[in-house]
């Protein structure tokens, strides 16, 4: 077993601090026996936070062109590619955690309450995999993509005003709404529904379940990071995921063979998009309101079309490009935001009721 701190230091504070943002997420924390302060953080924070957050979206994005080439290599089974990112990301990240040790002091103890909400972080990170690929033969790559990945920013803004009382301000809800709408667009391209295939209406369940786990991961993880490092807490979440996950191995009745053909690709699905990108993931979200963070993964989708049309040849059509268009602006208008709240002294997001 590997010992980490889980503890994080405290910023620095210089003689004249810059206008700081302010988010509150001290009711979330709170209810869930955490006690923890209030987070302020710099105009450059934030941003820097954006950016993380949009780096793991657009790792995410290389994971459907990943698993068009192990189609090709005969790999393509969607409950031994989920399992295989777990576990090539869960030993890394215990090694990385070991290696990088963070001499800081834990901030308090962990109580159970603590443990319990870690161990959700597993256990959704698990379920949104299942989900997910379960969805796939029943609804399609492209639409399960479109629910679960278009569904979860709306619930992360609901449960991020219910839970950790934010509240989004008018250009940031006009950026979600955007957000998604392009998102949408993006996804659904020129693609049509006229043949629905067999389970078409439980795979649609199944694939806003894999919205639903991923809004719950990014909302209890947002209430965890306010005093847990981002590094053993990864290592954590996916060493119980993969545990989580092996179970479902035995509906696979092949698993060498296609372990050993698509090896190097299967490595990268679970260092580059699984491992490193939850790392950014954490660390952005640590410097952003669970809103924003929930806008900027919808990168993941253009990132994901353009490598179609760069490497594949797909094609977009123009409702495809308006939607990308869409995209874009919504993170434009949502990085403004951040600074124009910055210049005026205001927080993004204004505190909520204790």
């Amino acid at each position: 077993m590997v010992s980490a701190s889980f503890g994080g230091s405290e910023p620095r504070s210089s003689t004249r601090p810059p206008p700081r943002l302010r988010f509150d997420d001290c009711a979330f924390a709170e209810s869930a026996g955490l006690h923890a302060l209030a987070s302020a953080y710099t105009t450059g924070e934030m941003l820097l936070g954006l950016v993380l957050v949009a780096l793991a979206a657009c790792s995410w994005g290389t994971t459907g062109s990943a698993m068009t080439l192990l189609a090709r290599e005969g790999t393509s089974s969607p409950f031994l590619v989920g399992w295989a990112r777990m576990a090539g990301a869960a030993p890394c990240l215990l090694l990385a955690t070991a290696v990088f040790r963070s001499p800081a002091p834990v901030e308090g103890r962990w109580s159970l309450r603590d443990v319990a909400l870690t161990a959700v972080l597993g256990a959704t990170m698990a379920a949104y995999q299942v989900c997910y690929f379960w969805a796939v033969p029943r609804t399609g790559v492209a639409l399960t993509a479109l629910l679960a990945i278009c569904s979860a920013p709306l619930m992360i803004t609901f449960g991020a005003v219910l839970f950790l009382h934010e509240r989004p301000r008018a250009r940031a809800r006009v950026a979600l709404i955007l957000a998604v709408t392009g998102a949408a667009m993006l996804l659904a391209g020129p693609r049509s529904l006229d043949r629905l295939p067999e389970g078409f209406v439980l795979g649609v369940i199944s694939a806003l379940g894999a919205g639903l786990s991923y809004a719950v991961y990014t909302l209890t993880a947002k209430g965890l990071l306010a005093r847990a490092a981002s590094l053993p807490l990864a290592a954590a979440t996916f060493t119980l995921a993969a545990a989580l996950l092996t179970p479902v191995l035995l509906l696979e009745r092949e698993i060498a063979h296609p372990l050993a053909a698509g090896w190097p690709l299967l490595l990268y699905l679970g260092l580059v998009p699984t491992a490193v990108a939850y790392l950014l993931f954490s660390a952005g979200l640590k410097r952003v309101p669970a809103t924003a963070a929930g806008i900027a993964t919808l990168l993941e989708p253009l990132t994901a079309s353009a490598l179609g049309v760069l490497a594949f040849g797909e094609r977009l059509g123009a409702w495809g490009w308006a939607g990308g268009a869409l995209l874009l602006a919504a993170l434009v208008l949502l990085a403004r935001e951040r600074v124009d709240n910055a210049a005026g002294g205001a927080g993004g997001i204004p505190r909520g009721p204790h």
